[in-house]
């Protein structure tokens, strides 16, 4: 059990002692309930425009677990305080991040800012009072090459953007990779969702704000074609891919790939997703790997037991297969892996010996084996699978 000092900095040329802040650093579970470590109220901004030092409660938690910041700024002035920002100002950190004094970043804009013009206004009858102020905006980090900034089916509008990470947050769609083969990034984002509804939501608002998102020890920070992807986002039953999930699963995948972009939906290679590459995405995150026995042979009878064991204790099971498993697949290939997906409760048997498993692929969570199939079908097209603890 330790008591941390929280703190974090803004960014500002007005005098520190005219401000002041609300701050808010938190975490939820995957029931969305929030537990607070700091909630305080208009406190004073420090000369080097720190906030103040805030301890916690006696914690026993672990320096990787990734909170969430809240800052809110004030105007003070010899009349009133007032709320100079629209909207409270979010980023996520882990709590060692926050204890080491290390919760906020050298880019400006990536902090809670507030800056004034220094210019003096006079009465008009005075003349001269024409005071110039530039205002830069940085352009948006994700724009499609056939579909830009103001085009009616732009894929990154913010409104889009905004309703999509509001669906996830409240688990009422999935990551689906669709026309992209990216299930690899889907899985990791998918078990995200549902242990950190917070942190997936968090890091998809920092990938559209500035194009990089940090989720604990795992960099996501896409090259400039990924960012700027090429193709049809459309086709003649609706998008490919969502925005949300270009910005997440293609932005992962491209910020491993030393020699393949992943600058377009039609890019299938750069998408290949390797289990070592997978079980790194998830450490880093911050989860803690407990068994694997994936591989580029069938895992058998024991390792679907296995398996079964694992998810049965509440371990999240992260599965390699051949996609001919699934209905929707017209292939009936089983003899290499092509597939990820994440169980959702074990494998069963019903009355006719018909296999069946709830899991998560393609956007949706349900038992999605191929009907009136027996438990060797399933065994043949099964490649093991990582085992890592739940998040928290």
């Amino acid at each position: 059990m330790t008591i941390y000092h929280l703190s974090t900095r803004i960014k500002s040329n007005a005098p520190p002692d005219s401000l002041a802040y609300d701050l808010s650093i938190y975490r939820m579970d995957s029931d969305r309930n929030k537990y607070s470590l700091i909630d305080v109220k208009q406190q004073p901004i420090q000369g080097n425009y720190e906030t103040l030092k805030h301890p916690t409660d006696n914690i026993s938690e672990s320096l990787s677990t990734i909170y969430i910041m809240e800052v809110t700024l004030y105007r003070k002035t010899m009349l009133h305080t007032r709320c100079v920002t629209a909207s409270p100002f979010t980023r996520m950190y882990t709590l060692e991040e926050f204890a080491s004094g290390k919760a906020w970043s050298s880019v400006k804009r990536e902090n809670p800012c507030y800056f004034v013009t220094s210019g003096t206004s006079k009465l008009e009858s005075e003349g001269g009072n024409i005071v110039s102020v530039n205002i830069s905006k940085q352009d948006r980090p994700f724009i499609a090459e056939q579909y830009p900034v103001g085009d009616p089916q732009d894929p990154f509008e913010k409104s889009i953007i905004d309703e999509q990470i509001k669906n996830r947050f409240n688990h009422i769609t999935y990551p689906n990779q669709n026309a992209g083969s990216l299930c690899g990034p889907a899985a990791f984002f998918y078990c995200l969702q549902m242990d950190r509804p917070d942190v997936y939501a968090q890091a998809a608002k920092e990938l559209w704000q500035f194009g990089k998102t940090k989720i604990g020890a795992l960099e996501i920070a896409p090259g400039d074609g990924c960012r700027h992807p090429a193709g049809d986002f459309y086709d003649t039953f609706g998008p490919r891919i969502l925005g949300l999930d270009w910005m997440t699963l293609a932005a992962l995948r491209d910020s491993e790939d030393r020699v393949l972009s992943f600058d377009t939906l039609d890019s299938p290679l750069a998408g290949i997703t390797m289990w070592q590459t997978l079980t790194e995405w998830f450490e880093k995150a911050g989860y803690i790997k407990v068994f694997s026995n994936v591989g580029v042979t069938q895992a058998g009878i024991q390792g679907m037991q296995d398996l079964n064991n694992y998810v049965q204790k509440g371990y999240k099971v992260v599965s390699l297969i051949n996609d001919s498993l699934l209905e929707g697949s017209s292939s009936e290939r089983a003899t290499y892996p092509t597939h990820w997906i994440v169980w959702d409760g074990p494998v069963t048997e019903d009355s006719d010996g018909n296999v069946h498993l709830k899991l998560f692929s393609w956007g949706k969570v349900s038992d999605r084996i191929k009907t009136e199939k027996k438990i060797s079908f399933f065994i043949n097209r099964l490649f093991g699978g990582v085992i890592f603890k739940p998040l928290k």
